[in-house]
């Protein structure tokens, strides 16, 4: 059975020039011609075309296809076994692209959608994406690391600020308290760290009394946590981390 260069275009998904082209040049030619002359494909025709197709998909210019598929050592084992080869390599390729328009999407969403200039006024050398795949590893993908992203995809220049300056109010807060000597599970201090985990509750997620302790421990456990705490006040991140326990513990978490 034979088929026309027209059907074989459709088939193909090319153009009719394209396939006069691979003819011209001697890459495929037609197994038949009609008495008019006109072009015929065999089935064996279509199978080279399509080894033709799979190696200009991967980007080889049409002289390397030729010697490919011309190869006289080669057999059809032989082009399954570099096609699979080929497709392995552009499958790990594009599962690496993808996962970097990944990164990036929620680099968009969690970030925070602001321009250089407003990013460096609301965060100043603190850089939120930093944290991004520390927040990933830790709490995976479950319900307080989505809602975190769902409300920061919405807020602007002015939410962030309002969050920045609640939240250096708490911790300017708790310094004054270390400064004056209140132990970190006074009354006071577990009323900071209530005040503390609304916050997050309010601004980012539901933030339960134990992911409120976990975070007091990542404070002095992360140094890249411990380091921001301790140029505010020395001993500061352990103070935190003692206020939330004691603020978990009154609260019966």
């Amino acid at each position: 059975m034979s088929y026309s260069v027209g059907q074989v275009a459709g088939f193909a998904g090319v153009t009719v020039r394209t396939l006069h082209h691979y003819d011209e040049i001697e890459l495929l030619v037609p197994s038949e011609r009609s008495h008019a002359g006109h072009r015929r494909y065999s089935d064996v025709d279509l199978d080279r075309l399509q080894q033709i197709l799979f190696y200009r998909e991967l980007g080889f210019p049409l002289d390397e296809v030729a010697a490919l598929l011309d190869d006289p050592e080669a057999d059809p084992r032989a082009h399954l076994r570099r096609q699979h080869e080929l497709l392995t390599a552009r499958i790990e390729k594009l599962q690496k692209m993808a996962a970097a328009v990944e990164h990036a999407m929620e680099a968009r969403k969690m970030g925070i959608n602001l321009t250089p200039e407003e990013k460096f006024e609301v965060f100043g050398e603190y850089d939120p994406d930093q944290y991004e795949e520390e927040a990933r590893r830790r709490w995976g993908d479950g319900e307080p690391y989505r809602e975190s992203q769902r409300r920061a995809a919405t807020y602007t220049k002015e939410d962030w600020l309002r969050i920045k300056a609640e939240g250096n109010g708490n911790t300017n807060a708790f310094a004054a308290l270390m400064d004056a000597g209140v132990a970190p599970d006074s009354e006071s201090a577990m009323e900071l760290a209530e005040q503390h985990r609304q916050q997050i509750s309010r601004n980012f997620y539901d933030c339960t009394y134990e992911i409120h302790t976990g975070l007091g421990e990542m404070y002095v456990a992360d140094e890249r946590f411990a380091s921001t705490f301790e140029q505010i006040r020395p001993g500061l991140a352990a103070y935190l981390r003692v206020a939330f326990l004691a603020n978990a513990a009154r609260h019966g978490a």
